[in-house]
């Protein structure tokens, strides 16, 4: 058993295992399972872990690095924060891909995009979610990466790099919250911002 625990890739094709198990235990109809059901949990999972690594960089590894010895940093900086950010992006490009694909899939991508009635509520969310996904892909990564020392530059560049990936990052934090808001509101009560 704890050979599955020792290895990511077991754990997680474990996890789907044991989801098969479940699915077939409940005795789910697997021949009923339609394309937008499974997109949008493809869309949860990729969004949870992109928005779960962007808490994580906010709520634990920026506020930790000052308490950190000098010493021990790179093995931040070269190790973590890299694989973090792999895991990051593509995980908010996935988000973003599987969300789109379910708009269009159900139907609604024309009038989610336009704020249209009743769609206003996850229409908003998706644009929140589209700036926030920019800002990863075009700001914050080629910045980490001079911060990083993946691409060299002067320390001055560094420094202001590490920054601006920084205050885009907490930004993102902030758009996070009515995002998430958003797109829950929608799922729950299509009556949200439907007169305006």
């Amino acid at each position: 058993m704890s050979s599955i625990f020792t290895s990511l890739g077991r754990t997680v094709l474990a996890g789907f295992v044991l989801l098969a198990l479940i699915v077939l235990a409940l005795g789910a109809n697997l021949g009923s399972i339609e394309l937008p059901f499974l997109f949008r949990w493809i869309h949860v999972m990729v969004g949870v872990m992109w928005v779960g690594l962007l808490w994580y960089f906010n709520f634990v590894q920026i506020p930790s690095m000052a308490k950190i010895p000098d010493e021990q940093k790179p093995a931040i900086g070269k190790v973590i924060a890299p694989t973090a950010l792999f895991w990051f992006r593509w995980a908010a490009l996935l988000t973003v891909l599987s969300g789109l694909i379910l708009s269009i899939l159900n139907g609604y991508a024309h009038q989610a995009f336009t704020l249209q009635a009743p769609f206003r509520a996850i229409g908003l969310g998706m644009w929140i979610a589209l700036i926030m996904a920019f800002n990863v892909w075009f700001i914050i990564w080629p910045n980490q990466k001079r911060a990083l020392g993946i691409v060299a530059v002067e320390p001055d560049v560094k420094a202001k790099s590490a920054r601006t990936a920084m205050l885009t990052s907490r930004f993102n934090t902030m758009l996070s919250i009515p995002m998430l808001f958003l797109m829950s509101a929608q799922s729950h009560n299509t009556t949200w911002f439907a007169i305006a």
